[in-house]
């Protein structure tokens, strides 16, 4: 993997040369495990004029950081002094300047003003430029590698789900329901949930970013899953809908189906070239077109990778076009106040047809049950 880090870090390095900026200032998480392997607690990535003069840097260990993350072994790593070992991102200002760089572009939609005063404090001569969303527009596209963690991570969040499908769920809180998942998905080998579980059950269902209360599942209820894996840092997403203990009611079937029809709309519209707002029109329409315009979410989808919620967005007002190898969510639902609603919602990677068409990488049915 170690060429991998390398070729991203040269791609943002040609990237800065041709605005500028001599050397960058990497300091969000996400970002700098993309670029350096590993993010351990604190660190930045300093990218200087050449390979040579990269730069991990990271503040002294102490007993409650985690150390088992390793950057890559080609990279540099500098350990400040001293419990704590003050800012790694106004040490690596200093070290850019003592490299004779005379400007630093910094990813400023990250760094606190604060931050950034002190960055000017210790290296006044050093012009501050900003560096964008550069690396986050790199990650948008996965390599095949990127797409395997995200394939497990499904599989893991699949796993986890079907073993709850297979448990008496009636008299449970949503918040137990809720925990049980996120221990079976560690479990099964994530490093963690990729966010906070929803369970929502009831009026509560289809409701979306709903938080887990103790209200308890109920024959007749519709019951909304959403949940995710972690898996070696990349983060993929789920979310089911089923009925609970009887037969579906007609309400709950024709909603039911006019969910799927929209969800099935949005996926088959991720071709590589596809506008992202005509993919969110694609499923919107269908729900538009059944009267419920009003309460629909702001977006049909987004992007995951190292975050839950990445580009591309799916929106009525994104702008771009889709490429191949990009995964994004595919999540459109209605919540009908007082009743509960549907959500479905997949994680896929965009493929050409000639490749068949968009990759579904989170295989749980999608047939109405009845548990």
């Amino acid at each position: 993997m170690s060429e991998v880090y390398a070729a991203r870090r040269t791609r943002l390095r040609d990237y800065c040369n041709a605005g500028g900026s001599a050397a960058a200032l990497v300091s969000r998480p996400a970002n700098v495990r993309y670029l350096a392997g590993a993010a351990p607690h604190g660190a930045v990535l300093l990218l200087g004029r050449t390979e040579e003069q990269d730069l991990l840097v990271r503040a002294g260990p102490t007993a409650d950081r985690p150390t088992q993350e390793r950057p890559d072994e080609a990279l540099r790593v500098q350990t400040l002094p001293g419990v704590g070992g003050g800012d790694p991102a106004v040490a690596a200002a200093g070290l850019a300047a003592g490299q004779g760089a005379d400007s630093l572009a910094v990813e400023e939609h990250h760094l606190t003003v604060a931050r950034h005063r002190a960055l000017g404090s210790v290296a006044p001569r050093l012009r501050l430029t900003g560096l964008g969303s550069a690396v986050e527009q790199l990650r948008v596209v996965k390599d095949e590698e990127e797409i395997s963690c995200l394939r497990i991570g499904a599989e893991i969040a699949d796993q986890a789900l079907g073993e709850l499908l297979e448990s008496i769920l009636v008299g449970r809180t949503e918040r137990h329901l809720a925990l049980e998942l996120e221990r079976r998905l560690v479990d099964h080998g994530a490093d963690g949930p990729a966010f906070p579980t929803s369970v929502a059950t009831g009026p509560n269902a289809g409701r979306p970013g709903h938080r887990p209360t103790d209200r308890r599942v109920e024959e007749g209820d519709f019951l909304s899953v959403c949940l995710g894996a972690a898996y070696r840092g990349y983060r993929c997403e789920i979310g089911r809908t089923f009925v609970i203990g009887t037969a579906p009611a007609d309400w709950q079937i024709e909603l039911y189906e006019l969910v799927f029809a929209a969800q099935r709309a949005g996926r088959e519209s991720l071709v590589p070239g596809a506008a992202c707002r005509d993919v969110d029109r694609a499923a919107r329409q269908v729900l538009d077109s059944a009267g419920y315009t009003e309460g629909l979410t702001a977006l049909t989808g987004h992007g995951v990778g190292l975050e839950i919620d990445e580009d591309p967005q799916l929106s009525p007002a994104a702008m771009g076009k889709l490429d191949a190898c990009v995964p994004v969510t595919v999540e459109p639902g209605v919540h009908l106040p007082g009743r509960g609603g549907v959500r479905i919602d997949d994680t896929l990677v965009v493929r050409p047809e000639a490749d068949g068409g968009p990759e579904l990488l989170t295989i749980t049915t999608k047939e109405l049950l009845a548990l």
